[in-house]
């Protein structure tokens, strides 16, 4: 998952709305969102290379969401950081706790963000930081860096979101995840991959034949913990897929 955009406790009934791209080779199988049939109650995209999510919610009002942190100087790590989301899903402890545990093991992992919440809180773990934070009220971004990195798409994105927070709907906020335009040279960070690069991954959505955002999803979670969960997928240059949407 490559940028999420996402405003918690923004003073109406939706303590969440949740704006997210996950870019990835389209080389790399994946099932779209479902429930998971080894996994009654969680439902997310599925990485059939890895087994893991980028971004789902499970029994209890649970949602979890996950982000890489680029750096091409980091050693590849063992595990996957996809097992990460599945496992709070999955799991019965709370997000601080779920956090402080996984802090702990986080070497295990090449760089990552990982979100956790329910209804009530919502919680981020920055691996380089090792340090739980517990989120207030607000508008965030969050791209393959840290929290609110003042990224072109993420400020982008943000404000996008921040346009629709009024009244979030759907096909709204997936609109937003399909702006396509890419940064000007002179605005663009530089986090060690070359201009090229950095050019191509500038935009909030990303098509090429080989690279760009698979999936778009917004996710809503209202005051009584039920939640709405609306996956649109992509292929090779952008084509769309599918879409899928969930009521729970």
């Amino acid at each position: 998952m490559c940028l999420i955009v996402f405003a918690w406790r923004p003073g109406h009934e939706l303590p969440l709305v949740m704006a997210a791209n996950r870019d990835e080779f389209y080389a790399r199988p994946s099932l779209p969102l479902a429930e998971w049939p080894d996994a009654p109650g969680l439902y997310g995209g599925r990485d059939m290379e890895a087994g893991g999510t980028w971004l789902g919610i499970g029994p209890h009002a649970r949602f979890a969401a996950l982000t890489n942190i680029r750096d091409p100087r980091q050693p590849p790590r063992g595990r996957s950081r996809g097992e990460l989301p599945v496992q709070f899903l999955r799991g019965e402890l709370g997000p601080d706790a779920f956090l402080r545990e996984t802090a702990q093991r986080a070497g295990d992992y090449s760089g990552f963000n990982l979100l956790v919440g329910d209804r009530h809180e919502l919680w981020l773990l920055n691996s380089r930081t090792g340090v739980p934070e517990q989120l207030t009220a607000g508008l965030y971004g969050l791209s393959n860096a840290g929290l609110d990195t003042p990224w072109p798409k993420v400020e982008k994105g943000k404000a996008l979101l921040g346009e629709c927070l009024p009244a979030p709907q759907v096909p709204s906020l997936l609109d937003l995840l399909h702006d396509g335009q890419q940064v000007e040279d002179a605005h663009l960070p530089d986090t060690g991959i070359g201009l090229a690069t950095e050019r191509l991954l500038s935009s909030i959505f990303i098509a090429t034949h080989s690279y760009g955002t698979r999936a778009s999803t917004v996710l809503l979670v209202k005051d009584d913990g039920s939640r709405t969960l609306v996956e649109r997928s992509y292929g090779p240059f952008g084509a769309h897929l599918n879409e899928v949407r969930i009521e729970r």
